[in-house]
């Protein structure tokens, strides 16, 4: 792309990915139908719908003016998503069901944050929690599997200082950003745990339905009527066919001990607890039912977390333990333990982050920290609904500043790893075009000379 930054480009990868739907495979040479496919790739198409949507909104984030070019790239992007997933297919890479389900109901949640709950998230779609997962479940699932590809092709890509002093340099001046005030925070957590009552009275409530299905009674019904779980509840606690992996370990290893028609023991996975019947194998998958009871909720202890994470802080304070290694060892945050604890700019990456994007029920705290700094154990409520306690850590704070290697080493070092990874990814997509069935409507067959490459 000619005239588009490379800050640019990464915002249109993001567009692209909004644009993502989810699509079926159709028969037949490419027509400009009225579902608008302008594209094949294996069992994966492009929609006219999914360009127009990425680049009105490209336009409308970047206020850039219309360029056919741009509409080209979109394309090509997309393209190359779904030869990733066409690829994915044939090299079998998966992305397990667990992860699949956390990452809907993160989704869910933060769709649930921005327009004032779960209920105003029904009624402003005019559908069910469900129904939104269902709709939103392929999608998904695809973009993971997009990301485990890119982290493979990528994995092993680094950019050493020289290439980092090139990359910068390489900016015109009147280009370099200028950066607001952006603090680095880590932070450790602590979920407030359930009662062992609580847990207790979960377990006995599928231990008594256990018995009434061992002495007769039909399990689906039971599970319509007592299953927690909303997928599967209606459909008599029936998951349908999953593949070795796919499933909370726990669960997995429960099922496959079982014979065909089994009930197995109560099982205790992250999501409560389980009562499995295996209903059938077919070669490396398997297919069961469950009922599932979450331990209530109702009471938490706040208190035990306050305590714990007190404890974990005076280790920090008096150099018994680093920030980074406390945050492994006991943070119940898995989405940054494995970093040392630190939050991340999800638009960018980075862990600079600017202070009008801090939660702002921490930004007050925030704002009067010295850098080094520790606070005391914070209750808060997580995004998916958890209540939680955690302590946060001011590890630096930027000023107002034009773009420099000295005060921005790491964003600029993250900026030249990206490109890299980019072009990393870009090399695949030209020797990979080939592997698998592509077809393009005419009219975008000359994007970025991809008449060439496929020849």
């Amino acid at each position: 792309m000619k005239n588009i930054s490379n800050f640019a480009k990464t915002a249109l990868a993001a567009i692209c990915l909004l644009a993502f739907s989810s699509t079926a495979f159709a028969q037949g040479p490419v027509q400009r139908t009225v579902d608008g496919i302008i594209a094949k790739v294996d069992n994966h198409v492009v929609l006219r719908s999914d360009v127009e949507f990425g680049y009105l909104q490209y336009l409308q984030q970047s206020k850039q003016q219309p360029d056919e070019e741009l509409k080209c790239e979109i394309f090509r992007s997309l393209l190359q998503d779904k030869l990733l997933l066409a690829r994915a297919e044939i090299d079998s890479v998966v992305v397990e069901e667990a992860l699949v389900a956390d990452q809907l109901d993160r989704r869910i949640q933060y769709l649930a944050s921005q327009v004032g709950g779960v209920e105003r998230l029904e009624q402003y779609y005019n559908k069910s929690i469900n129904q939104l997962k269902d709709d939103l479940r392929r999608t998904v699932r695809e973009q993971m599997v997009m990301e485990r590809m890119q982290q493979e092709i990528t994995g092993k890509v680094t950019v050493t200082p020289k290439e980092i002093r090139k990359y910068f340099n390489g900016i015109p001046t009147d280009s370099l950003p200028y950066f607001s005030s952006e603090v680095e925070l880590g932070q450790i957590v602590k979920y407030a745990t359930i009662s062992k009552s609580q847990k207790q009275a979960a377990r006995e409530q599928l231990e008594e339905l256990r018995k009434r299905i061992l002495a007769g009674e039909d399990f689906a019904t039971l599970a319509r009527e007592f299953s927690q779980d909303p997928g599967s509840a209606q459909n008599g606690g029936e998951l349908g066919f999953f593949k070795k992996k796919e499933l909370v370990p726990e669960y997995e290893a429960a099922a496959l001990r079982l014979e065909p028609g089994g009930i197995s023991n109560v099982v205790e996975s992250q999501f409560g607890f389980h009562l499995i019947q295996l209903i059938e194998r077919k070669g490396q998958e398997f297919n069961t039912r469950h009922i599932l009871i979450k331990p209530a909720t109702a009471t938490v202890d706040v208190q035990e977390a306050v305590e714990e994470l007190d404890s974990i802080r005076t280790l920090i304070v008096n150099d018994s333990i680093t920030f980074a290694q406390a945050a492994k060892d006991f943070s119940d945050d898995k989405a940054t333990k494995d970093s040392g604890g630190m939050l991340k700019n999800g638009s960018t990456g980075s862990t600079y982050i600017s202070m009008d994007q801090v939660d702002p029920a921490i930004f007050f705290v925030i704002d009067t920290m010295e850098v080094g700094e520790i606070t005391k154990p914070i209750p808060y409520t997580t995004e998916d609904g958890k209540e939680a306690v955690r302590i946060i850590y001011l590890k630096g704070k930027s000023k107002p500043h034009l773009a420099n290697l000295e005060d921005d080493y790491q964003r600029i070092s993250n900026a030249a790893l990206a490109e890299k990874r980019t072009k990393a990814v870009d090399e695949w997509f030209r020797k990979n075009i080939k592997t698998v069935f592509i077809e393009i409507d005419p009219e975008y067959q000359d994007c970025g000379g991809l008449q060439q490459l496929m020849q």
